[in-house]
């Protein structure tokens, strides 16, 4: 047994690769993806430690090349959330009395992994099957991973060190127990990193986890498991199904052992699962926390004192890297008339300039969405505006679904800002922008504030500090990821700690201290040294 209080190695984000022409990763990347694209793989569940195979066999392939099969899934039945669940269980008490440096360690290991052995092989995994070019994709399940998992290593000694203060005779103690239970992760599409951390965080605050992602992006969680298993996760601890939503939903949800959700995805779901875990609380043995990341409708706000070529390249990143499927992307635009004219002509020149198509080829800018559902979706937005009064599509508009699901980056000019696609989320390449006179930018504040029921991220464009301060406190509860003359996205761990409120969740803060707290259940400890022997108090003695 060790006898030492340890440091951790001290987290640093990970660096993010040029994939240069001419560099290794970049041929290694190649190679990589030219290897799985000669594989039919055959994705096994993982249930306490064994690869699990069914009959149903689910055809995987890239969003850009729908014709092409790079393998097929094993999808589940009720049998394997039940079977996932006693192996949580029956890993959970080992799991949490394992020392918290040995739980470090093997997430530490898994950082060190992913950076370097596993790289390319994530980094192709990722492009291919939720077609993100290199870049989207390093940024992505490569460096914001190896972040989670490092600085919630550094966040979890930060919160076992804190220690309540002792009198004499008196050892105070504090510590952090992993909730009573088994805890599911309910992950999305759009980032692998994402989909790493949510069984991830939890798991290393010593809870077991029944792990379901999004099917489309199973390709990469598997190799995330991959990781796991090398770093000496023990069996049991996560769990990866590939089930039905809802029938996974009535057999965990139901469960006494339940003791929490870790979410990502649509308002619509969470709300869903809220109210289901909500009628059953009386069935639990103790509540469950609920923490959900959720929808967004993220805006620019630009001040006439800001300067447009800034502004152009913040909407053509902000709404269209990764074609807009992140819940952070530039939805919507507020611009003043005296800057809309020299804004509008540096961001059609980017968007004309954009590359569409396969990530396999690194000069394309933009790639497919992720599914038809998404496709069909997105599309019939722009078809409804081309139809509709008062709305211009002023760049993109196009769509087709014969080789993959590419929809041209597109821009929409709407006179009212109350128009669907600037209050609706879309979750595509489509930005609305509304132009309003120089003089009332606080009146359109006042409209931006109320326009959605989302609240994650935003952005102010102005060199006038006084209307930065304007916006800042205007749109105190607009965001919760506010942005100063900067694009909505691309928050970092350990630097911009990410989440939001109203209809865009639980804002617990992903890559912080905080959501590390949800996974835990505090108990105090008091230790008198020299007990009392009489019951007597002072005050009872008379004079």
């Amino acid at each position: 047994m060790a006898n030492a209080i340890f440091d951790v190695p001290k987290a640093i984000n990970e660096p993010v690769l040029s994939y240069a022409p001419g560099s290794p990763e970049k041929q290694a990347v190649k190679d990589t993806i030219t290897h799985l694209k000669s594989l039919e793989l055959d994705v096994p569940m993982y249930i306490n430690g064994q690869k699990v195979t069914t009959e149903d066999k689910v055809r995987i392939f890239p969003p850009h090349e729908i014709k092409h099969t790079l393998g097929y899934f094993n999808k589940g039945e009720a049998a394997h959330v039940h079977q996932a669940i006693d192996a949580a269980l029956a890993a959970k008490s080992a799991w949490e009395d394992m020392p918290w440096q040995e739980r470090a360690a093997i997430f530490l290991k898994a950082a060190d992994l992913l950076a370097g052995p596993y790289r390319a092989k994530m980094n192709a995994a990722t492009m291919l099957c939720q077609s993100k070019n290199v870049y989207q994709a390093e940024i992505d399940c490569v460096a914001e991973l190896c972040d989670f998992f490092r600085f919630n290593v550094e966040f979890m000694t930060q919160i076992y060190m804190e220690q309540p203060e002792s009198p004499a005779g008196i050892w105070n103690r504090l510590e952090h127990r992993p909730l009573e239970g088994f805890i599911f992760a309910l992950t999305p599409f759009n980032f692998t990193s994402i989909a790493g951390n949510l069984p991830g965080a939890p798991a290393l605050m010593g809870n077991t986890v029944i792990w379901k992602p999004a099917e489309t992006q199973i390709y990469s969680a598997v190799v995330i498991m991959e990781i796991f298993e090398a770093a000496g996760l023990p069996p049991g601890v996560i769990n990866l199904i590939y089930v039905d939503g809802p029938m996974a939903g009535d057999i965990i949800f139901s469960h006494p052992e339940f003791a929490g959700l870790h979410f990502t995805g649509s308002t619509k779901v969470f709300q869903h699962l809220w109210q289901t875990i909500g009628k059953n609380i009386s069935h639990y043995n103790s509540y469950p926390r609920i923490v959900g990341e959720t929808g967004g409708k993220d805006f620019v706000m630009v001040h006439a004192s800001a300067e447009a070529k800034e502004v152009a390249t913040a909407l053509a990143r902000g709404a269209f890297e990764f074609q807009g499927q992140k819940c952070s992307a530039a939805s919507r635009a507020y611009i003043p008339q005296s800057l809309w004219g020299n804004v509008k002509e540096y961001l059609l020149a980017d968007i004309a300039s954009f590359k569409m198509g396969s990530p396999e080829d690194f000069t394309n800018f933009a790639n497919a969405v992720i599914d038809e559902r998404a496709f069909d979706k997105i599309s019939g937005y722009i078809a409804q505006a081309k139809k509709d009064a008062n709305v211009e599509v002023i760049a993109g508009g196009g769509y087709n679904k014969s080789e993959g699901y590419f929809i041209e980056p597109t821009v929409l000019l709407a006179e009212d800002p109350q128009y669907r696609t600037m209050c609706e989320e879309i979750f595509g390449p489509v930005l609305t922008i509304h132009v309003y006179e120089d003089d009332q930018y606080e009146e359109m504040l006042e409209i931006l504030d109320k326009t959605s029921p989302y609240a994650l991220t935003g952005a102010i464009f102005s060199r006038d500090r006084q209307a930065v301060v304007v916006a800042t406190n205007k749109l105190r509860h607009a965001a919760g990821n506010f942005y100063i003359n900067d694009k909505p996205t691309g928050a970092v761990v350990g630097q911009q700690p990410f989440g939001g409120a109203r209809a865009s969740g639980t804002n617990d803060k992903a890559g912080s201290i905080l959501n590390l707290f949800r996974w835990v259940s505090p108990r105090t400890i008091k230790e008198t040294f020299v007990p009392p022997t009489d019951y007597r108090y002072p005050f009872m003695a008379e004079e």
